[in-house]
């Protein structure tokens, strides 16, 4: 009676322990976007109104810049017949009024995508890739947006203490990825020239800057954690040419590493990312904002009763 008791009691812990499933998603190679930590089992809900959140956001920032690529595109054309059916469709698009374009760029991002065609998804501003990731969704970006200004603009304005309104619920972190390549270290050091050079050396830039690397790696085993970090340090300073210094807690310059699956993907962000913005927590920046307005308010009274 004891053993099958046991056996009955693991059997139950097993059952209320909750695996992970492996993620059937990929990203190409070249991919920039923004990575979104969310609440387990609420991916779907999560991507829909973090969508809402960054439609909105591009719509406020990007407003002139979607209407110079609207102008432009009739430059692009060729002459086959599908390009030419292509440019008429542009033409007439030139032909409304900004609002009216903004508008029509951004009903294409709330197309279903299996309504789209390849050419359509190729010209989204904004694209949700299906990760099939357990509490992580990602969304593919394109030009005019810099994934790494785009995601620190929005962090500034939800943390305006002003701001009380709070729009997302299963949203937890945002991560930027300005570029990502193939999972190999030919290909990562070949990323990593490209992302660390304007912030790390410029001719006539800081040359002495702290630096940290925060790496995070999903589904991914082809290069080891240490090889990846060891030789991202070695591409900052490039053997002593540059003053640069690893700092873990004061660091003015982080670089970010996303590896999954197939892909690694690269991001450099400020100092302020840790203590200002809360890791682009957006729990955490609410959760903060709302903290420090009940001390002025506990404050405000003390003084009212003094």
């Amino acid at each position: 009676m004891g053993k099958r008791g046991n056996n009955n009691h693991q059997n139950n812990d097993n059952q209320k322990r909750k695996k992970f499933k492996v993620s059937t998603g990929f990203l190409d190679p070249g991919t920039s976007g923004i990575y979104a930590s969310c609440t387990r089992r609420k991916e779907r809900l999560a991507a829909q109104e973090l969508g809402q959140l960054l439609e909105e956001k591009i719509e406020q920032y990007y407003k002139e810049e979607i209407e110079e690529l609207h102008s432009n595109s009739k430059d692009n054309t060729t002459g086959e017949t599908k390009d030419h059916e292509d440019s008429n469709k542009e033409q007439k698009v030139e032909d409304l009024s900004i609002e009216e374009q903004l508008k029509k760029e951004l009903a294409n991002m709330k197309k279903p995508q299996q309504s789209k065609t390849k050419d359509e998804k190729k010209k989204d501003i904004l694209q949700l890739i299906d990760l099939n990731c357990e509490c992580m969704i990602f969304f593919k970006t394109r030009r005019p947006i810099v994934p790494e200004k785009f995601v620190k603009r929005i962090m500034e304005d939800l943390s305006d203490p002003n701001d009380k309104l709070k729009r997302t619920r299963y949203i937890q972190r945002l991560t930027p990825i300005t570029n990502s390549c193939s999972a190999s270290m030919e290909q990562m050091i070949k990323l990593a020239n490209q992302i660390l050079a304007p912030h790390f050396h410029e001719p006539n830039g800081r040359h002495d800057y702290k630096f940290s690397i925060e790496l995070t790696r999903r589904n991914f085993n082809t290069i080891e954690r240490n090889d990846i970090i060891n030789q991202i340090v070695a591409l900052v300073c490039q053997n002593g040419k540059y003053q640069h210094q690893v700092d873990l807690k004061n660091y003015e310059k982080l670089i970010i590493v996303e590896c999954f699956k197939n892909n690694i993907g690269m991001s450099v962000v400020g100092g302020d990312y840790l203590k200002k913005y809360k890791k682009y927590n957006i729990q955490s920046i609410f959760e903060a904002k709302f903290k420090d307005n009940k001390i002025n308010d506990d404050k405000d009274i003390n003084k009212t009763k003094n």
